[in-house]
């Protein structure tokens, strides 16, 4: 009966350790991951190109407010980017403990990033269902651009690439069509948008496609990988560098929470790609 007892109270401790950690150490957490990348159709000249990249804050999920947001931005200049990307999903529709911040008082707070070839931004499914042209707006005004279906040319010494943002998959235009049709060069292609699943509607004409929007998954359980996984295609894009062809892009884990305020295995990153020609 004694042994009964103390197996049961080892059980009760690890359990609500695993939740103490899983609904709050892991996600206020804050890391970093740098990855080195090698991508075809990139420029020699180009090589090194240095992404940040700032997936699904969800700004007012648990644990993740305002002053959270201020150590995002002071760990991402710390990391000297050439380059940041906002893929999305800046606020929060719906998540357990949460607390709305408006899109304007994030802005705010993003204005303070700096990268030499600057800060940009596409919408998310939640910014969509909040107010698509409010969260626009509020990041315009804080001179951060919303590339939506469209492109830009971004000098880098000599060479150049293009910049091009998609629309997000499930709420917006995601036109791809449209969005390439701005790239006026055979120069390199970098694309960023919220949601994967629009990968295998781009061409390989690309270099690398960024997205965030699964969280990693949020959980990752030894042995058994990710649960839930927000993309028909489940694990396939779940997290990290996919390959297909000569097709890449990378998801990342992102930064804030939805739904359920959880995160086990997947901390809250700010994603850094190198970008080299391979």
């Amino acid at each position: 009966m004694k042994r009964a007892r103390r197996i049961g109270a080892a059980v009760l401790v690890v359990a609500v350790g695993l939740g103490l950690w899983a609904f709050a150490l892991e996600p206020a957490s804050l890391t970093t991951q740098q990855h080195k990348l090698l991508i075809p159709n990139w420029s020699p000249e180009l090589s090194g190109l240095r992404v940040a990249v700032l997936a699904d804050l969800h700004v007012g999920s648990p644990f993740n407010g305002i002053s959270k947001l201020h150590r995002i931005v002071e760990l991402t200049n710390r990391l000297t980017p050439d380059l940041i990307v906002i893929p999305g999903d800046l606020v929060i529709h719906r998540v357990l403990g949460g607390s709305f911040v408006t899109p304007d008082d994030t802005a705010a707070v993003l204005a303070r990033l700096s990268a030499p070839q600057g800060v940009w931004a596409s919408l998310g499914n939640h910014d969509w269902w909040f107010d698509a042209r409010r969260t626009i707006a509020a990041l315009e005004r804080q001179k951060i651009a919303v590339l939506e279906d469209t492109a830009v040319r971004i000098q880098r010494g000599n060479a150049h690439f293009w910049l091009v943002g998609i629309s997000d998959f499930w709420e917006g235009p995601h036109d791809v069509r449209k969005a390439m049709s701005h790239v006026r060069d055979e120069a390199p292609v970098l694309v960023f948008t919220h949601n994967p699943d629009v990968f295998p509607s781009v061409s390989d004409r690309f270099s690398l496609l960024i997205a965030g929007h699964t969280h990693g998954g949020q959980v990752r359980v030894p042995l058994l990988g990710r649960p839930i996984v927000p993309s028909k295609y489940g694990q396939r894009f779940a997290f990290g560098h996919v390959v297909e062809g000569r097709r890449h892009m990378f998801v990342s884990p992102g930064l804030g929470t939805s739904i359920l305020p959880v995160r086990f295995g997947v901390p809250p990153e700010v994603t850094v790609l190198e970008l080299h020609p391979g």
